[in-house]
């Protein structure tokens, strides 16, 4: 099995549980509050859903056909290039549960093979910099995987802690240098060691054992802190180091500008 092909095994195990917390919803649940400002539960899976599609379009630009719809959607997101993306899951929130659910089942069928068609070597454009099936793959998983807590915690659903979170703990770490760009800092020299224990008890490290600058701590609050699920102070993660400490203050594996994180409980 490939990286690629345990991605989206992943991905859809990942799909699967939210899919069962949704669907049974009737249309005032799915209008439920989540924790980002804004957002309802049919807002979630419409961004995912929406997302799902993009993803879709962007492995089909090798083609001639695909080329042209992707460039067509680029184009409309110049035209609002910081509310683009949120308003298109505002507008697709609207449909009835059911139509949505169909689309979304549609999306997420499609995206695997799609993925997959990509040529070998070659990397699929998006609104950042172009990325590899496999990154592409992370990126939905990353994103399904942390959407659907802001649907569980408006739920009052337990999430299930699965060492699934690999993905998200490994995107985390790469994207350091990314969080301290947002935040216009220069990337510290020094690369950091990463210690996590993975929900099932597994270590999980990254980086030299020699490094100065260090984290450790549980795999599920890391991966909470990098998609800003979590504050800060209200995770298990120790610093040392005072790199170490101000990257877990920005860290962000997610695109775009810094988000508002979410308030220390």
């Amino acid at each position: 099995m490939t990286l690629l092909d345990d991605l989206l095994d992943d991905l859809h195990a990942e799909g699967d549980l939210l899919w069962t917390a949704v669907a049974g919803l009737d249309a005032e649940a799915w209008r439920t509050p989540t924790p980002a400002a804004g957002w309802t539960v049919a807002t979630q899976v419409a961004h995912l859903l929406w997302t799902d599609e993009v993803a879709v379009l962007a492995a089909q630009a090798h083609t001639p056909e695909g080329k042209e719809a992707w460039d067509a959607l680029v184009l409309e997101a110049i035209a609002d290039p910081t509310g683009y993306v949120d308003q298109q899951a505002f507008e697709v929130a609207r449909l009835a549960p059911e139509a949505l659910l169909a689309r979304w089942g549609k999306a997420r069928d499609a995206l695997p093979a799609a993925l997959r068609s990509v040529p070998d070597g070659q990397k699929m454009p998006w609104f950042g910099p172009p990325m590899s099936p496999t990154s592409m793959a992370t990126a939905r998983f990353m994103e399904t995987w942390a959407h659907s807590l802001d649907v569980y915690d408006a739920l009052g659903v337990e999430p299930e802690r699965s060492d699934r979170v690999r993905h998200v703990a490994h995107l985390g770490v790469r994207t350091r240098n990314f969080a301290f760009s947002v935040h216009e800092l220069p990337p510290p020299a020094e690369e950091f060691r990463i210690d996590l224990v993975s929900p099932s008890g597994e270590q999980w490290t990254w980086g030299p054992e020699d490094s100065g600058q260090t984290v450790t701590g549980s795999a599920w609050d890391f991966c909470l802190l990098v998609t800003q699920r979590v504050h800060r102070d209200d995770t298990d993660l120790v610093a040392s180091g005072a790199d170490a400490e101000q990257w877990l203050t920005i860290a962000q594996a997610f695109a775009g500008p810094a988000g508002d994180g979410r308030p220390q409980k």
